[in-house]
């Protein structure tokens, strides 16, 4: 066994909630299970740009409470601009201070998973005793293993909700390096309407895991606006996992954005199960300094006149590295698809790298289906004419970035919300063409 999975398997026996709800019989299986499979190594297909050689040595402890902070130093650099509705997870843990959920809409409830496992409705919390049977997926096994917080969000039919919920999740420094394992839900009901926000977020410099799956529900018609910053400290080891299912009509538009951590992983699965169901989501990959950013894509579509649209943008600076896979599936019997991908990326110094596998598999016959890739360096006729026109190197380099990028934005509709996160991105971008141009 790994040290990885030694250190994370001693955290079932101490959990205060582990028999919460008769799952203490679920939790041992899906630990056994992956302790039986043991961490994946590169000849597995799903696994073979993700390095874990230096993680399976690592040994984590687990959180035991919300850490002690200075309401000050916290707030004035990690909460500030992220309004109410918002719930607040210090390494982990529900900070019910920090946390303010005034404002929901009438017809939405949002419940950290630890309130739901204390409480007598059994139901709440089915979604936790769902199995992984795949060997590959050991971390998805761990979480069902170990998961004891997160957030558990619900729209009933027909709500609309105008005012985005902000989901944040704060790393901070503490004593050893800690490990932490979030199970999230988001429903909507038929009709029912939402914009999210989540934010992984570092309020200083550390080392720990955050080991993370979410399940998001789409009834008939729902429509769900789902943005996600990722600007964890250049130390945080992230493993993210997002299972969406989609009814007939509805339609899910999310934007991730990967700015921070040295080591990400996010696996985007997205099941269009019901006729009319649409998917658009796109993504930024900044891989500057050392950190190693991977993203997976597995887009099924399952019935006939579904759709997505997939617009990603990966960058590489310094030593750093992006992976990305867009896995699209259509099923026999899926006529009238209509899907499209496209992965574009700037390298902007010499020693990054980028991997990037666009994949198309199709079993129907009329179906509309096209992806492309690149990857390439900025176009020296566009900085030709910025350095013509007096523009300083540094900030050429900076707008020509900006605008490659910037064209992901535009799957968030709502203004403020995009401007809000264009503005995060904006910042590490100017950030990494700053140390690329040092490095230079």
């Amino acid at each position: 066994m790994s040290a990885l999975l030694d250190s994370l398997a001693s955290s079932l026996d101490v959990m205060a909630v582990r028999d919460a709800a008769g799952l203490g019989p679920v939790r041992r299986a899906a630990l056994d299970d992956a302790l039986r499979d043991g961490l994946p190594h590169s000849r597995v297909e799903a696994w073979k740009y993700t390095p874990l050689r230096a993680l399976e040595r690592r040994s984590f402890l687990p959180v035991d409470a919300v850490p002690a902070l200075a309401d000050t130093t916290f707030d004035d650099t990690v909460l500030a601009g992220i309004p109410a509705p918002r719930a607040v997870f210090v390494n982990g843990r529900f900070d019910a201070g920090r946390s303010d959920l005034s404002g929901l809409p009438d017809g939405v409830s949002l419940r950290p998973l630890s309130e739901v496992l204390r409480g007598d409705d059994t139901r709440a919390s089915n979604f936790l005793a769902r199995r992984f049977e795949r060997p590959d997926e050991v971390f998805a096994k761990v979480n069902a293993a170990l998961a004891d917080e997160g957030v558990v969000l619900g729209a009933e039919a027909g709500v609309r909700g105008e005012t985005a919920i902000h989901l944040v999740f704060v790393g901070v420094p503490a004593e050893g390096e800690r490990a932490w394992h979030l199970r999230h839900r988001i429903e909507l009901k038929a009709g029912a309407q939402l914009r999210v926000v989540e934010h992984q977020l570092s309020a200083g410099d550390h080392r720990h895991l955050c080991n993370s799956l979410m399940h998001v529900h789409l009834g008939r018609d729902a429509r769900l606006l789902h943005g996600r910053v990722q600007d964890e400290s250049t130390g945080a080891t992230l493993l993210h996992r997002t299972d969406a299912v989609l009814a007939r009509d509805a339609e899910y538009r999310r934007l991730d954005l990967e700015l921070g951590a040295a080591l990400s992983r996010h696996e985007l699965n997205v099941t269009l199960q019901g006729d009319n169901a649409r998917l658009h989501a796109n993504g930024v990959l900044l891989a500057d300094g050392r950190r190693h950013l991977d993203t997976r894509l597995g887009i099924d579509h399952a019935v006939r006149d579904s759709s997505c649209e997939l617009t990603w943008r990966g960058i590489g600076a310094d030593r750093g590295r992006a992976v990305f896979h867009g896995g699209i599936l259509i099923r026999e019997g899926a006529d009238g698809t209509n899907a499209k991908l496209s992965n574009k990326n700037l390298l902007l110094s010499e020693g990054a790298e980028i991997d990037t596998q666009p994949v198309l598999v199709i079993h129907a016959d009329e179906v509309q289906a096209a992806h492309g890739a690149t990857v390439g360096q900025l176009d020296p006729t566009a900085m030709f004419y910025l350095r013509s026109r007096g523009v300083p190197a540094e900030q050429a380099r900076a707008l020509l970035t900006a605008a490659f990028c910037r064209e992901t934005l535009s799957v968030i509709e709502d203004a403020a919300m995009r401007d809000a996160i264009g503005v995060r991105l904006d910042a590490s971008l100017a950030r990494s063409v700053a140390a690329a141009m040092a490095a230079a």
